[in-house]
């Protein structure tokens, strides 16, 4: 017994070492953890349990049968945050540079597996240089058997994919099909083909920061959603993510104790300035509506023209989307559709309420957007508004023009409750761009163009550009103080708590993809 027991200790401490203390001492030298130090520090201590931790390749070509590595450069298994039960595996980039084989392929499978059936969060860890190419169509296969469980997970269990090094070709569209990517800052790159091909097929010399860092698809692709300096920080925002979000798609979140006081925010009256054409900050006034610090951006440098993020109120997690008028003076534009739209859809998959708060002044025009096809891209984000069928609350905080103000969750489409700050401006277009096509004969025909002009905005917006009008309609439930907005909301949220939809049978909506 003794002696079995040894020769297990030996294969344990084996396993353990991956590629050896060399290839340990390289991965240190690049600012990067080794698989197990990353599984280690996101876990709670002591509550991993590995699964396939002596699984060896199955290859003999190459000479591969010569180099096996207990664990097949990935590590697999399950343990808690803050608790919570999750499934993790991460790849070790200390054996074979973490590629993918047929046996690396089969361990994920297997936890994603667990996973589905226990339904609790999926966390991959991703550190490799793609596929095993002496294994040829094995390893593509492996990949493909993780894309169709990607999918099937899809909508029932979170999944986050934190990329902490290469991620090259195929590797790349397990990531992308999850909910959440988060990059390393200069440790990591994704792109479909790297540095080398692009310059050969289209003459681009270009480094694969350039091509697929971090900032790169943090800022211009929206393919991450989240950046960290270093490993350490990228595995605290994935504790701090999961924290706004439940276990699967049966159950709701799990809500922080708050203790109700009375809830007004003087600081909202302030925040949005007298001049209509003035721009503020939209996140001054998620700061003041949502409990402190709860505010958890997510996609914050991609389309900057609207904000997306989750937060609490009064100890609840709601997803927020909000346009913003800092930027692009908060219009709807193809990438801030995009992004909204997917935000909003992950919402409504986790039972996580909507809250929309809305200042814009409608899409964005101009022959790039049209031949971008905003037409296809503005409506993703109606249509998976009005998709959703988690509690959804409105707050139009200055101005709601045209088209945008159908999209951004008016009642028209199903929000629950639309709330309208007075200074509110609900209208097909500003008064100034009314009058000039309303009062076109009356303006030209005038002795002093400009004066007439300017009364007959004046007429327009008395009429128009206030909230009256739709809370007459009824398409604006109540007109309310800023200050009182979270009182407000607060009460909506727990009003809708039980809300229940019944939805036509269907095998699936068709989405303007």
């Amino acid at each position: 017994m003794k002696e079995n027991q040894k020769k297990l200790n030996e294969k344990i401490a084996e396993a353990k070492l991956g590629g050896g203390l060399k290839r340990i001492e390289k991965q240190h030298q690049k600012k990067k953890l080794t698989a197990r130090e990353r599984i280690n520090y996101l876990l709670d201590e002591g509550s991993f349990e590995e699964i396939g931790m002596l699984v060896t390749h199955r290859t003999k070509d190459f000479g591969l049968e010569n180099q096996l590595y207990y664990g097949d450069g990935v590590v697999t298994g399950y343990g808690t945050i803050d608790q919570r039960l999750v499934y993790v595996f991460a790849q070790d980039f200390t054996v074979f540079g973490g590629a993918l084989s047929e046996t690396h392929a089969e361990k994920i499978c297997k936890i994603m597996d667990h996973a589905l059936k226990v339904g609790a969060p999926l966390i991959g860890l991703n550190d490799s240089g793609g596929a095993r190419i002496q294994e040829g169509v094995r390893s593509l296969g492996g990949y493909a058997d993780i894309f169709y469980r990607n999918v099937q997970a899809s909508g029932v269990i979170p999944q986050i994919s934190a990329i902490m090094g290469p991620c090259a070709g195929g590797a790349v569209y397990s990531p992308a099909m999850t909910d959440f990517t988060l990059m390393v800052e200069e440790t990591s790159y994704m792109f479909v083909t790297g540095p080398n091909v692009v310059k050969t097929v289209t003459n681009e010399e270009v480094t694969s920061e350039e091509l697929g860092g971090a900032l790169t698809h943090a800022t211009k692709s929206g393919v991450t959603h989240l950046t960290a300096t270093n490993d350490v920080e990228g595995l605290n925002q994935i504790k701090k993510l999961l924290s706004y979000l439940p276990q699967n798609n049966q159950e709701t979140t799990y809500q922080v104790p708050y203790t109700l006081q009375e809830e007004l925010r003087e600081k909202l009256e302030d925040i949005v300035p007298d001049n209509p054409n003035k721009p503020y900050d939209m996140r001054k006034i998620i700061v003041e509506i949502c409990d402190t610090d709860s505010f958890f951006e997510v996609h914050k440098a991609y389309a900057e023209n609207i904000v997306v993020g989750f937060a609490r109120l009064a100890g609840r997690s709601i997803g927020i989307v909000a346009n913003q008028p800092m930027s692009l003076a908060g219009v709807l534009d193809v990438n801030s559709s995009k992004k909204a739209a997917r935000f909003t859809r992950f919402c409504d998959c986790f039972n996580i309420p909507l809250l929309v708060l809305v200042d814009v002044p409608g899409f964005l025009p101009g022959t790039d957007q049209e031949w971008r096809g905003i037409i296809v891209h503005g409506a993703k984000l109606l249509y998976a508004l009005s998709e959703a069928t988690v509690p959804r609350v409105t707050v139009i905080t200055r101005k709601a023009y045209g088209g945008a103000y159908d999209v951004m969750n008016s009642k028209h489409i199903g929000a629950d409750m639309n709330f309208a700050w007075p200074g509110a401006e609900i209208a097909v277009m500003g008064a100034k761009g009314a009058s000039e096509i309303i009062f076109k004969k009356e303006i030209q025909e005038a002795e002093d163009p400009a004066l007439k002009l300017s009364e007959k905005e004046a007429e327009y917006a008395e009429k128009f550009a206030n909230p009256y009008r739709a809370a007459r309609r009824g398409f604006i439930d109540e007109v309310i103080y800023p200050k009182e907005t979270r009182r407000k909301l607060i009460k909506a949220f727990a009003m809708l708590e039980h809300k229940t939809v019944d939805r036509p049978k269907r095998k699936h909506g068709n989405i303007p993809l």
